[in-house]
């Protein structure tokens, strides 16, 4: 009586994995347990017993569609400086880098307050 009993439900859970299985869109495990009030952990037991015993195999994973993985990118052309900067390496490694057109009164005032020793 105890091996037609197990024979059953083994029949039964073997039915209900097959069942989960084609579901589409497949439902999780929780879900399906859900709909069916089974229990989760019976459900995984049953699953690993009917594999172990070669009458269940799990399906190939079906592709999970993917965004592309790359991305248009133009790369602008950098403009030709129109002429070198000019670098002045100040006290305690501050350098101060000057490009062509710069007024020489406000070049003056701000290196001496750069300069400047602190109050």
């Amino acid at each position: 009586m105890a091996q037609r009993t197990h024979a059953s439900t083994q029949s039964r859970w073997l039915k209900l994995i097959r069942r989960w299985q084609r579901s589409r869109p497949k439902a999780t495990i929780r879900e399906f347990c859900q709909r069916h009030a089974l229990s989760e952990p019976s459900f995984y037991s049953w699953r690993r017993l009917l594999r172990q015993r070669g009458l269940l195999q799990e399906p190939p994973p079906t592709p999970t569609p993917t965004t592309p993985a790359f991305v248009k990118l133009t790369v602008a052309a950098e403009p030709a400086p129109a002429t070198t900067a000019i670098e002045l390496v100040l006290g305690d490694r501050r350098l101060l880098r000057v490009r062509a057109g710069f007024d020489p009164d406000t070049l003056v005032q701000l290196v001496r307050l750069l300069e400047e020793p602190p109050c």
